[in-house]
């Protein structure tokens, strides 16, 4: 059996079938594509034409544009036609859902249709249907005589085809056969792509979409395993994480679930959904690309240590591990991994300061007020504070200065792997944070067996993994399958520095590689830092505390904020969703663990939001559809009193609770 990339420790590019689409090449080794999809309506041409060439100039190198009936296939044509009068060749993709004759003559004008296998033939109407073989196979022969034709005609006119599925838009037959999982959304393509080899054509890009990065990453490890062990080939792919939002969330989402892939290789032309106009999801997807661009396959200078026995230390392609540790305090075990906020360039840290962290002083009644989103450690370095603390933070200093306060009981010392193995002689007698560089130093005379033999022994000990090495990522993930080996369980901490030019840059870095690693199963905590090239330049102290909890957000490992899975606008979005994501967000923010989807249009409606405990849909021109999971609640709602009506539903379910102050101390 094949690995889901070829290397879990080194960068290495996942070999793919190359797709011409107009005159771009994507897989096969060449550039990862960026693209992005336009929000006009496509009747509008010239509107269409000027939003496209504004993506363009911004980078994209596809250009996707929704055709959901016949007559928007058709003015495909005119928006080509006035693209090239202008200067411009950029390849076009016509988005299909519901209508195949749509699909049929888009393919015929554009250089590559998306077609979505979960509604292009069936119908879901969230029906649980129980399906013999024989039934099965009927619906698969229906399947084949309605999608063949657009298999010839793409292979006709050279016309590249994306089968794009989506977590929530599998049908009703995929869901009663396989359920709502991975499984489904890898067969659901895979029934297509069987049809489509039958008539040899293989001009074809795959993508397997979720607003929920776990199931995606899981989503496309599952295919290339499908692709390798039943076509012995693998075609490219296209990464996404639909319904990613807007803001600063919607980044770090998209970084998550994207990245994570990408880490191992796997990915070939990526688009960055937001809830924002189209041209500004592709600096996004500049960030995210260009720290791959100059990675070649890293394995010839790799100091990491290749992995034996794969199979006994990762449980299945899609696994995640879970590292069984022990609890050092609040840290470990079945604990929520914590929050460090470094603090260690500031020479004095106020009260003020921790206000950026989530924790704010009132004087008057000398009491500290605690928001979710507070962060549980910060590393002072070697700072001062000379004020009293709120009871649930505690601190970390350098090892020499903690001696110096060892007696406070909320401060605790950071050792490093030298000064741990040769020179402490005092230590905290319940909980020391010990660093461990993964495999990027070499230390003369550091004993390596005799380090991890003492920190196995050592209850009190939390280690803070970091690696200088460009592949990161994969540096970190075997030093933690190192430590399962080993069957040392003591808890760990992420520790990601950045030294980008920018916050965009940091946001994506401090994502990706952290994430990537949340996402798979490892570390019990993060500490992020900025280390600006400008020495004047102060850490965005907010932002950073911000994007931590971000992460642990979106790769649902500690839920400390309500999540809004909204789509992207397009065509057919039948309202305006970046001020209606606005309303709503304003109103619900407070609903910590709740999952509300908003959604322009049925197309993005019950389907798209399969995460979503509830949903605020268009249905036509000013009215809105509200659902409680799945199921319609109420119908055909004027949009001025929807987001009203929203709420009266989560009271009514017992999902709503009055904004009130944060937690005071």
């Amino acid at each position: 059996m094949e690995l889901y990339a070829e290397s879990l420790t080194e960068y290495k590019r996942l070999k793919t079938l190359e797709v011409k689409v107009g005159d771009l090449l994507i897989g096969n080794y060449h550039p990862i594509r960026i693209q992005t999809m336009t929000t006009t309506d496509t009747m509008d041409t010239i509107g269409t034409v000027d939003q496209s060439i504004r993506c363009i100039e911004a980078g994209a190198e596809l250009v996707r544009i929704t055709a959901p009936s016949k007559k928007e296939a058709e003015n495909l044509l005119n928006i080509k036609n006035e693209l090239h009068k202008r200067g411009y060749n950029t390849p076009l993709v016509a988005d299909i859902h519901f209508t195949p004759n749509a699909a049929e003559i888009a393919a015929r004008i554009v250089e590559k249709v998306r077609v979505n296998p979960g509604n292009y033939v069936d119908k879901k109407k969230f029906e649980l249907i129980e399906y013999t073989d024989a039934d099965y196979e009927e619906e698969i022969e229906r399947i084949r005589n309605r999608f063949t034709p657009l298999v010839k005609i793409c292979k006709e006119y050279g016309t590249a085809m994306r089968i794009g599925t989506n977590h929530g838009s599998l049908s009703d037959r995929i869901m009663s056969r396989y359920g709502d999982t991975p499984i489904g959304m890898v067969e659901s393509a895979m029934e297509f792509l069987r049809i489509a080899e039958s008539e040899n054509y293989y001009n074809i890009v795959l993508s397997m979409k979720s607003s929920n990065p776990q199931v995606m990453v899981q989503a496309y490890r599952l295919l290339i395993e499908n692709m390798q062990n039943e076509l012995g080939h693998c075609y490219p792919l296209h990464l996404g994480v639909t319904e990613a939002g807007d803001g600063e969330d919607g980044r770090i989402k998209s970084a998550i679930g994207i990245g994570t892939l990408l880490e191992d290789g796997i990915g070939d032309t990526i688009r960055v959904s937001l809830t924002e106009d189209s041209e500004f999801e592709l600096p996004v997807c500049k960030n995210i690309v260009k720290r791959y661009e100059s990675l070649g396959n890293e394995s010839k200078n790799s100091t990491v240590p290749p992995i034996k026995n794969i199979y006994k230390l990762i449980p299945g392609i899609t696994g995640r591990i879970v590292r069984n540790t022990f609890s050092v305090q609040n840290i470990g075990c079945k604990n929520v991994p914590l929050v460090i906020s470094d603090f260690h360039k500031k020479e004095d840290i106020t009260r003020e300061d921790l206000k950026t962290i989530g924790y704010r002083y009132n004087a008057t009644n000398d009491k500290w007020h605690i928001s979710d989103m507070a962060a549980d450690f910060i590393f002072c370095g070697e700072s001062k504070i000379d004020f009293a603390l709120p009871g649930t933070l505690n601190l970390i200093y350098n090892y020499d200065s903690w001696k110096n306060i060892s007696d406070n009981p909320k401060c605790f010392p950071i050792i490093s792997e030298l000064q741990y193995l040769y020179d402490v002689i005092q230590k905290s007698s319940s909980l020391n944070f010990v660093m461990l560089d993964c495999y990027s130093k070499n230390y003369p005379g550091f004993d390596k067996e005799k380090f991890f033999e003492k920190i196995k022994n050592d209850i009190t000990a939390v280690l803070c993994l970091s690696s200088e090495n460009r592949n990161a990522v994969q540096s970190i993930r075997r030093m933690f399958l190192e430590l399962n080996e080993r069957e040392i369980k003591n808890p760990a901490i992420i520790n990601c520095d950045s030294n980008k030019d920018t916050m965009d840059e940091s946001l994506i870095h401090f994502a990706i590689e952290t994430g990537a690693l949340f996402i798979d199963g490892f570390g019990n905590g993060i500490r992020l830092s900025d280390h600006f090239s400008d020495k004047n330049k102060t850490p965005d102290y907010k932002l950073m505390n911000s994007i931590a909890f971000g992460v642990l957000q979106a790769s649902r490992t500690r839920i400390s904020k309500t999540e809004f899975i909204s789509c992207p606008s397009c065509g057919r979005t039948l309202f305006d969703l970046q001020e209606t994501t606005a309303k709503v967000r304003a109103v619900t923010h407070h609903l910590k663990g709740l999952k509300i989807a908003i959604m322009g249009c049925i197309v993005n409606g019950p389907g798209e939001m399969a995460d979503a405990d509830f949903g605020y849909v268009g249905s036509g021109p000013g009215k809105i559809t509200l659902y409680k999971g799945k199921e319609v609640i109420k119908r055909n709602v004027p949009e001025e009193i929807a987001v009203e009506e929203l709420v009266n539903l989560l009271k009514e379910n017992h999902a709503w609770i009055e904004p009130v102050a944060v937690l005071s101390i």
